[in-house]
């Protein structure tokens, strides 16, 4: 764990739930802000999921970049549990808007981002449409349930979403991810070779935060592999 201001946070939801979250702050400049939606909780999904625990744990020191973590309704990690309970997707479009508004109206967030794991892919493109998000980030989108006016939505709307599709996924591998969105013509497709789509392992792990930084904060690049 690099240095950053850390502190828990609550984010109230419109329908009356208290969530559970942490943020993880740049000690120095914020050059954009992440917030991140987690894999499905029924299958162990939650704000310290691997990839978004090593995320808020190092980007803030090693690319400027401020990290937002939070477990949606009914999900319990480390830090506690979310009030609520697992609604398929459906009550969680409250739980990302009160996450987004939280972001402007708390953190006084300037650039907005948000990326999705799995579960959460589905949760960022269903409804993560706030005018403010800058775009979409997502990591191995199994499409479970999104549908094509979503799509269409994000097609018509513009902003830049990337996706990164494993070569071994176990839902949605990069030759059907090419086909599935296809109606996203601006969509950058980024398949990564030997990859699961839980992106176990060292070399996993940085080569998702390597294209993250990318998009985000480029001038950070090359990240480092070992801290002196």
């Amino acid at each position: 764990m690099l240095p950053a201001h850390r502190r828990p946070i609550t984010i109230h939801t419109a329908d009356g739930l208290n969530l559970i979250g942490e943020v993880a702050t740049p000690i120095g400049p914020r050059v954009a802000s992440i917030l991140c939606l987690h894999p499905l909780p029924t299958h162990g999904g939650m704000m310290d999921s691997h990839i978004l625990k090593k995320a808020a744990n190092r980007l803030p020191e090693m690319a400027g970049l401020e990290i937002i973590r939070f477990n949606s309704r009914g999900t319990s990690s480390e830090a506690g549990t979310s009030e609520g309970a697992f609604d398929g997707g459906e009550g969680e479009k409250f739980d990302v808007q009160a996450a987004i508004d939280f972001c402007f109206d708390e953190l006084g967030v300037e650039r907005l981002w948000l990326m999705g794991w799995s579960f959460g892919t589905d949760m960022a493109l269903r409804h993560g449409c706030d005018p403010r998000v800058e775009g979409l980030i997502l990591l191995s989108p199994p499409l479970r349930t999104t549908k094509a006016s979503d799509l269409d939505y994000w097609a018509a709307d513009g902003r830049p979403i990337t996706a990164l599709i494993p070569e071994h996924d176990d839902y949605l591998k990069p030759a059907e991810g090419a086909i599935a969105f296809e109606a996203i013509p601006h969509i950058t497709l980024i398949n990564v070779d030997e990859a699961k789509h839980l992106w176990v392992g060292e070399p996993s792990v940085y080569r998702v935060l390597t294209e993250v930084v990318s998009i985000l904060s480029p001038a950070s690049l090359p990240l480092p592999t070992e801290i002196n």
